[in-house]
C-alpha cells in the first residue's frame, strides 16, 4: 500500500514539473536570446555596427517567443482534466508542493511546437505523406472494406505522438487507439483532438529556437497554422487515446487486428521486448506494421542499459519472436520535423515491413476468429492457410521451453491495465509514468 501511495505521489510530482516546465517556456527562452545579447555587447563597436540587423532579428525572435508562449496556457486550462482530475482533486495545489522545472523539458517544449508542424499543419503533409501514408494504405489494403466491419477492426498506435496518424486511420472507419508514454505530447494532443474546433485556428513558430543553418532570418521565423482540418473522426469510427508504458497497459493476449508503428520500436532500451509484446497482443492472423528508422533513442544515455541491434538482427528476432515477414522495404527517405527551408536536411533512409502473427488453421480455408474473419490471401477472394510455424511443440528443445516459460512468467506478473478510454473523451490507461527520450 505504501508503495503505491509513494508511486502515485511521484506521478503527481512529475506531471506538476511537465506543467511548470511549459510555464517556464517564455522566460527561459527569452533568456537565451537575452545571453546572445550581452555575447553580442562584448563585441568591438564596428563589429556590432556590421551586426545591426542581427540585433533587430533577435528583438523579431522575442516577438515569435511571445506569440508561442500565448497557446500554452491555452492548453494548461485543460490539462487537469486529462485523467478524470486524478492530480487535481486531492485537495493540494501547485504551492503545497515541491515543484521545479525538468533539465530537459524546454527541449522537449520546443519539440512539441514542431510536432504540431508535423502532424497538424499544411506543411506537414509532406512529412506525412513520407511517413503515414504508406501504413495507412497497407491497413486499408489488409481489411478492404467490401470484406471488414472496419469498425470491428481494431487498430493499435503505439509511440502515437500528437495523434495524427492514429486520426486518420480512424476517420477511414477503423476503431483505433493511440498509445502515448511522452507526458508533454499529452498535455497537447488532448488539447487539439478535444478542444481545437476550427481550421488554422492558432499560428505557431516551430524553429524559433533554431539559430544555425539559416539562409534570412525569415526562415527561422517560419510560421504554421494548426489544426488543418478539424480534429472530428467521422460519427461511425471509433477512435481514443491511452496514456501509459505501452509494456505496461498492453498485456491482454490476443485482442488486436493491426498495429502500426511509425518512429516507435527504436524508443525502447530492449527493442526485443517491444517485438514480443506486439507479437503477443495481436490476434493470430493479425498484422504488424512498421516504418521508421532505427536511431535508438537510450543510446550513449547515462545510467541505462540500452541494446541496438542492427535490422538484419532485428529481422532474425521477428522471425524468432513468431512473425512471418510478408514485406519488407529498405531505403524509404523519410524526414522528421524537418524545417524545409533551412541549410541542413536530416533524412533517414528507413525501413518499411509488414508481418503476421500465423494462425493455425483445420480446414485449410482460412479462419473464423469469433466474428472476426481473417483472409490469409485476398487475390481473387480465395482464402488459403498461412504457413504454421516452423517448430511443433514436440520439437522444442530445453531452451525453447524455459523461454517460454519465462515469458508466461513475466507476462502474469505484468500489472493488468486494460487501456480504456472513451471517445473523444478523458485520456486515460495504465497510469503516468516518467517519460523516456522521445
Amino acid at each position: 500500500m505504501n508503495q503505491e501511495i509513494n508511486g502515485a505521489k511521484e506521478e503527481k510530482a512529475y506531471f506538476l514539473s511537465v506543467l511548470s516546465t511549459f510555464k517556464s517556456y517564455r522566460d527561459q527562452s527569452l533568456l537565451r536570446i537575452e545571453h546572445k545579447e550581452k555575447c553580442l555587447a562584448t563585441l568591438p563597436s564596428y563589429h556590432k555596427k556590421w551586426l545591426s540587423k542581427y540585433k533587430k532579428d533577435l528583438e523579431t525572435f522575442k516577438d515569435c517567443i511571445e506569440k508561442n508562449s500565448k497557446f500554452i496556457p491555452i492548453v494548461l486550462q485543460h490539462a487537469h482534466t486529462i485523467f478524470d482530475n486524478v492530480y487535481s482533486n486531492d485537495g493540494s495545489s501547485h504551492s503545497e508542493i515541491n515543484v521545479g522545472t525538468l533539465s530537459e523539458g524546454l527541449d522537449k517544449v520546443q519539440s512539441v511546437f514542431k510536432q504540431l508542424m508535423r502532424d497538424w499543419s499544411a506543411l506537414g503533409a509532406a512529412e506525412r505523406n513520407q511517413c503515414y501514408q504508406p501504413i495507412i494504405d497497407e491497413i486499408i489494403l489488409q481489411f478492404p472494406a467490401e470484406k471488414f466491419d472496419r469498425s470491428n477492426i481494431n487498430v493499435l498506435v503505439p509511440g502515437a505522438g500528437l495523434g495524427r496518424l492514429a486520426f486518420e486511420i480512424a476517420s477511414r472507419g477503423f476503431a483505433c487507439q493511440g498509445n502515448e508514454f511522452n507526458l508533454f505530447m499529452l498535455i497537447v494532443s488532448y488539447y487539439v483532438l478535444n478542444h481545437c474546433k476550427n481550421v488554422d485556428e492558432y499560428t505557431i513558430y516551430p524553429w524559433i529556437h533554431q539559430y544555425c543553418n539559416n539562409l534570412t532570418a525569415e526562415h527561422q521565423m517560419t510560421s504554421v497554422r494548426f489544426p488543418d482540418v478539424k480534429p472530428m473522426p467521422t460519427p461511425e469510427s471509433k477512435f481514443s487515446m491511452t496514456a501509459g508504458d505501452f509494456l505496461e497497459v498492453y498485456t491482454d493476449s490476443d485482442q488486436w487486428h493491426c498495429v502500426a508503428t511509425c518512429f516507435f520500436i527504436d524508443c525502447a532500451p530492449n527493442v526485443v521486448q517491444f517485438i514480443e509484446t506486439i507479437h503477443h497482443i495481436l490476434k493470430p492472423g493479425g498484422v504488424w506494421i512498421n516504418l521508421g528508422p532505427l536511431l535508438y533513442h537510450y543510446s550513449d544515455m547515462k545510467n541505462e542499459k540500452s541494446v541496438e541491434p542492427s535490422f538484419e538482427v532485428v529481422c532474425e528476432v521477428i522471425k524468432n519472436i513468431g512473425f512471418e515477414m510478408e514485406k519488407c522495404k529498405t531505403g524509404l527517405k523519410t524526414k522528421y520535423c524537418q524545417n524545409p527551408k533551412s541549410m541542413l536536411q536530416y533524412e533517414y533512409d528507413s525501413v518499411y515491413f509488414v508481418c503476421r502473427k500465423p494462425i493455425e488453421v483445420s480446414n485449410g480455408n482460412g479462419l473464423l476468429d469469433g466474428n472476426d474473419e481473417f483472409m490469409s490471401s485476398r487475390e481473387g477472394g480465395k482464402k488459403k492457410p498461412l504457413k504454421q510455424p516452423k517448430k511443433e511443440q514436440k520439437d522444442l528443445d530445453e531452451s525453447d521451453l524455459a523461454h517460454k516459460q519465462k515469458l508466461k512468467e513475466q507476462q502474469k506478473a505484468l500489472q493488468e491495465a486494460k487501456a480504456k478510454a472513451a471517445q473523444k473523451g478523458p485520456l486515460v490507461g495504465g497510469g503516468i509514468k516518467k517519460s523516456g527520450k522521445k
